[in-house]
């Protein structure tokens, strides 16, 4: 199994490569980068890395984690600097440590939702922080893997915390923390959720930005 992680950052137009064609610009880059990898065995072998909690395409992120075995003969701390010079702009290696923890052990994600608000922000804060206070509310999500075809989502029980701040060029920023898995709640989700509960509050422009990953207590997940 995978012992090395790596902790990156997916910006600007790299926030539009997808998740299959990430993993493919991955493992051009270790081979670019002369870094010897573990790879799966068989007639076909081909590098064992994976990302955690794939990222939605358009969302940026600085806490993606992808996993990876490094074999012997070059050091961790050689590795962000050798992937770097060989990824393209947007995509950035921001360290490479042992990957001792489970990525099963991934409980929370920490998100910046930018809002775009000319105008009704402060009626649109007072009517999102009523929903999300709610001691319940279910919405119905597609889902392929459910036989009915949608699964409940009980909002507030998937949500740690929020706030909300004014940015200085206008827009207004919902900070919010949200279930990672089983189940996790995309960000996406919850804002066609509240706009679908609030039709007249709509947002000119919405941005997410992932920010940290967190276990169950709400501490840094490394």
């Amino acid at each position: 199994m995978p012992k090395d992680r790596l902790r990156f950052a997916k910006e600007g137009r790299a926030r539009y490569i997808s998740h299959l064609d990430l993993m493919r610009t991955f493992q051009r880059a270790f081979v670019r980068a002369d870094l010897p990898i573990k790879h799966t065995e068989g007639f076909n072998p081909h590098p064992f890395i994976s990302i955690a909690l794939p990222l939605s395409l358009g969302f940026s992120s600085q806490c993606e984690l992808l996993e990876f075995g490094l074999l012997p003969g070059v050091e961790r701390e050689e590795v962000p600097a050798r992937l770097n010079a060989a990824l393209p702009e947007g995509v950035r290696v921001l360290e490479c440590y042992p990957g001792q923890r489970p990525i099963r052990e991934l409980a929370w994600l920490d998100y910046a939702i930018s809002l775009d608000l000319p105008r009704g922000g402060a009626a649109l804060e007072a009517a999102w922080r009523e929903a999300l206070g709610r001691e319940s509310w279910v919405v119905e999500k597609p889902s392929k893997k459910a036989k009915s075809g949608a699964v409940s989502l009980d909002i507030p029980k998937m949500v740690k915390s929020f706030t909300f701040t004014d940015d200085p060029e206008g827009t207004r920023t919902l900070r919010i923390v949200l279930a990672a898995q089983n189940p996790g709640l995309n960000p996406s989700v919850l804002v066609n959720a509240l706009t679908a509960e609030f039709p007249d509050l709509l947002p000119d422009g919405v941005r997410y930005r992932r920010l940290e990953v967190l276990d169950s207590e709400g501490k840094v997940f490394r």
